[in-house]
């Protein structure tokens, strides 16, 4: 049984809903949205990025699976293939354009200080210390310092559109 919250409404805690509604109205996204508004559009196609799902068809059937904790994951309803599918075509793209950009300039001065000096030096002590690095301590600071260069690689440096 599951004691805490889930990663992902974790992950949502940091998103900045007032933000997103701005976006919203500002390019009027609720409008017209019968079964699906912005936000619980947002949640499904975010679902479905950090869970690495290649189709919205994907989507619905890993969100279907887990019906009873949509609750929980702060996700509102769950939605039919064709209704997310309608969704996507006729919402304004520009809402999660301008998002992004928001998104993007939160996170940027989090990578600006690079640690990856920091973790070098950790592997370098390592083997000297151990003469023979254990292959598991030099494989997670490796991964780490391949994540970092990939997150900061990955942060666009100009807004989307």
């Amino acid at each position: 049984m599951n004691k805490g919250k889930f990663v992902f409404s974790q992950i949502i805690d940091f998103v900045n809903y007032k933000e997103f509604n701005k976006c919203v109205k500002r390019y009027f996204g609720n409008y017209r949205s019968h079964g699906l508004n912005s936000w619980n559009h947002f949640l499904q196609l975010l679902f479905g990025q950090i869970t690495g799902l290649n189709s919205i068809n994907s989507i619905c059937i890993c969100l279907k699976a887990h019906k009873r904790n949509l609750y929980h994951l702060g996700i509102k309803q769950f939605v039919n293939v064709s209704t997310l599918s309608s969704a996507g075509e006729s919402r304004d793209w520009r809402i999660f354009a301008d998002f992004g950009n928001y998104l993007i300039k939160v996170v940027r001065p989090m990578y600006a200080d690079s640690s990856i000096p920091l973790y070098i030096a950790i592997i370098w002590r390592v083997h000297f210390l151990l003469h023979e690095p254990k292959k598991i301590c030099v494989v997670m600071l490796l991964s780490k310092i391949s994540t970092l260069m990939k997150l900061q690689v990955c942060v666009p440096t100009k807004p989307l559109c």
